[in-house]
C-alpha cells in the first residue's frame, strides 16, 4: 500500500521528533552523568553541522544559485538570533542546559530580575516558545528534503533525530533540577514532536508548488536558523562539562554524518 507523499513527510518528521521525548525521558528519570549530556551535545552538535554543510547548503545552492542561499542563509540565523534574544528577556535563555543554569533563570523570573517579567511571573511559555523555534526549522528540511524526487533524506532524519536526543535530554534534566514536573516535562516534549511531523508535512506540502529559488532559500534560512542555535545552545553546554574533549566529539558526531551521507 502506497501512502500518499505528505503522509510519509508528516510521518519522517514525528520519527525525528519523538527523539525529543525519549530524550527527555533519559533526562528526566535517569542520573545521566553531566559529562555524558555534554558528550551527546557535542556529538549531535557534529552532526548538525555536517548535515547542514553536506546536505542543506549543497541541495539550496543547487536549487537556487549563490545569491538565493546567501541571502536565506544569514537571513535564517538574523531571524533566529532575534528571537532567541526576545526568549532571553522572558527567561528561556537556558533552556537546553542540564545544570543549575534553568533553576537559577526561573528565580530569576520569578523575583522579576529579568527585563521582560515581573515579581510572580514564570518562564514556563517562554521555555515551550523555545522548544519550538529550535525544533521547527529542523522538521521543516525534513519535508523540502522530499521536493527533489518524493523520498525523504534518511541522511538528515537520522543526523535531526541524532541531535534531538540530547536536547530533550539536556533540557529535561534542567527543567527537572528548576522544580518543573513530569507532566510539564513531557506535555511539552509529546507537544513539540508532534508539531514536529507537521512541520515536516507543511514543509513538503507549502514549498511543492514554488520555485527552486524559493525552496532554496527556504532551505537556507532553515540550515541557518539551525547553526545559529547551534552556536548559541548546544555548543555552550557541551562546553561546559566536556572542556577541551568539546572539539574532538563534535568531529566524531560530523564524521558519522559524513559516512551517513556518502552510505546514502
Amino acid at each position: 500500500m502506497a501512502f500518499p507523499t505528505w503522509a510519509v513527510a508528516g510521518f519522517w518528521g514525528l520519527v525525528s521528533g519523538s527523539a525529543l521525548l525519549v530524550g527527555a525521558a533519559l533526562g528526566y528519570f535517569a542520573k545521566v552523568p553531566q559529562r555524558l549530556i555534554a558528550a551527546v551535545m557535542a556529538f549531535g552538535s557534529g552532526v548538525l553541522i555536517s548535515t547542514l554543510s553536506l546536505e542543506l547548503m549543497e541541495e539550496a545552492y543547487r536549487k537556487g544559485g549563490l545569491p538565493a542561499t546567501a541571502l536565506g542563509f544569514v537571513g535564517g540565523a538574523a531571524a533566529y538570533t532575534l528571537a532567541n534574544w526576545m526568549l532571553a528577556r522572558y527567561g528561556a535563555k537556558h533552556r537546553k542546559r542540564s545544570g543549575e543554569h534553568q533553576n537559577q533563570e526561573r528565580t530569576a523570573v520569578q523575583q522579576g530580575e529579568t527585563s521582560g517579567n515581573e515579581s510572580g511571573d514564570d518562564n514556563g511559555l517562554a521555555l515551550a516558545i523555545g522548544a519550538l523555534l529550535d525544533g521547527i526549522p529542523e522538521s521543516i528540511v525534513i519535508g523540502l528534503s522530499m521536493l527533489a524526487g518524493g523520498a525523504v533524506s534518511m541522511v538528515a532524519v537520522v543526523a535531526i533525530f541524532l541531535s534531538n536526543l540530547p536536547e530533550g535530554l539536556s533540557s529535561a534534566a534542567g527543567m527537572k533540577k528548576a522544580g518543573r514536573s513530569a507532566r510539564y516535562v513531557f506535555l511539552l516534549w509529546a507537544g513539540i514532536a508532534l508539531i514536529s511531523g507537521v512541520s515536516s508535512l507543511v514543509g513538503y506540502t507549502l514549498f511543492s508548488g514554488f520555485s527552486d529559488e524559493v525552496v532554496a532559500a527556504t532551505m537556507a534560512v532553515s540550515a541557518g536558523a539551525v547553526l545559529a542555535m547551534i552556536a548559541d545552545t548546544m555548543i555552550p553546554e557541551a562546553f561546559e562539562t566536556a572542556h577541551n574533549f568539546t572539539g574532538l566529539i563534535t568531529v566524531v558526531g560530523f564524521l558519522v554524518s559524513f559516512f551517513l551521507s556518502k552510505m546514502d
